[in-house]
């Protein structure tokens, strides 16, 4: 589909990129760029890409397709390097959690003739780094594209096409509306996740040791959502704060009205609102987002594969 493909930044997403594009021959050749040598040695020992370097321009240059693998925070400072390197008629895209803010920081660096259409793959684990990607990654998981009203419908449509090679379902929605539905169903969640095990490492050292003991499973998947790249999520937060807010401003609504039928003992309210999440939950497996097997799918007796989460990209 492409005959050069750099990805500036190989983390989880980049890498999960890199294995896909080999495994389904998307493109003749794969140039990966990183700050950190340690990193870019470990991506080139993994045989991720077929040229290495620490210059993000140097690995733009004469690439047809561009994607944005950092944390959104780093964007701006990317796109003054390699916005003179990007060829005319490539197309640059991205895998950030965050789109308004993307838009924003990218567009001044963006030169005439190239196609810059915003995407983010709803698809992830709680690991991070070059070793943590694999091809799999993206299969049945959605990727959300958020091109701007004057975006070449032919660009778009192999963008498409490129995603859906590597498994995904793609959909094209508004930046703005992109924010305000992650801010939901990944942005918040991951708010709480972090802030509860926040509050089980404040608590005296007997407690806590006795709570990571006896952890149900409740507990273990906040913990596991609060053990994504902590780098990352900081940009989310910093970069889609007012769609956070908002969100999280309902949140605390609905936990005040429920924290008062617990404490007047209002046993009808509390049923009321259990029954309408399990409905939720059954729409989330009708959908296929999710298994209804038993114990939330997790493998018994064996190491379990990486659980798939709404990192992301972010």
């Amino acid at each position: 589909m492409f005959e050069k493909i750099a990805l500036v930044g190989i983390g989880l997403i980049g890498s999960s990129i890199a294995h896909g594009v080999r495994r389904h021959g998307l493109a003749r050749s794969i140039a990966i760029a990183t700050r950190r040598q340690e990193t870019l040695d470990e991506a080139e020992a993994l045989g991720l890409g077929d040229s290495y370097t620490t210059s993000a321009a140097e690995a733009v240059r004469g690439a047809d397709l561009v994607i944005l693998c950092t944390p959104v925070g780093a964007y701006g400072a990317v796109m003054a390097e390699i916005g003179p390197a990007l060829e005319p008629g490539a197309i640059l895209s991205d895998v950030g959690s965050v789109k308004a803010h993307v838009v924003k920081v990218v567009a001044p660096h963006l030169p005439e003739g190239v196609h810059f259409i915003p995407g983010h793959p709803i698809a992830g684990t709680e690991h991070s780094g070059p070793s943590a990607g694999f091809a799999d990654l993206f299969i049945n998981r959605w990727c959300v594209l958020t091109p701007g009203a004057d975006a070449d419908p032919k660009a778009v449509d192999r963008l498409v096409t490129f995603w859906q090679a590597l498994g995904s379902r793609v959909e094209c929605m508004s930046p703005d509306h992109h924010d305000l539905v992650l801010a939901i169903t990944s942005h918040v969640p991951h708010l709480i996740a972090y802030n509860i095990v926040g509050t089980v490492a404040d608590l005296e050292q007997d407690t806590r040791s006795e709570v990571i003991k006896f952890s149900a499973s409740g507990f273990r998947d906040f913990t596991r959502i609060a053990a994504s790249d902590p780098v990352m999520w900081r940009d989310v937060f910093l970069t889609n704060r007012d769609a956070v807010l908002e969100m999280l401003g309902r949140f605390l609504e609905d936990l005040s009205r429920l924290q008062r039928a617990v404490r007047v003992g209002d046993g009808p309210a509390m049923e009321e609102l259990f029954t309408r999440t399990r409905a939720i939950r059954r729409s989330i497996i009708t959908a296929g987002q999710e298994t209804s097997a038993p114990d939330f799918g997790r493998l018994q007796g064996s190491p379990a594969k990486p659980e798939a989460t709404d990192k992301g990209s972010a």
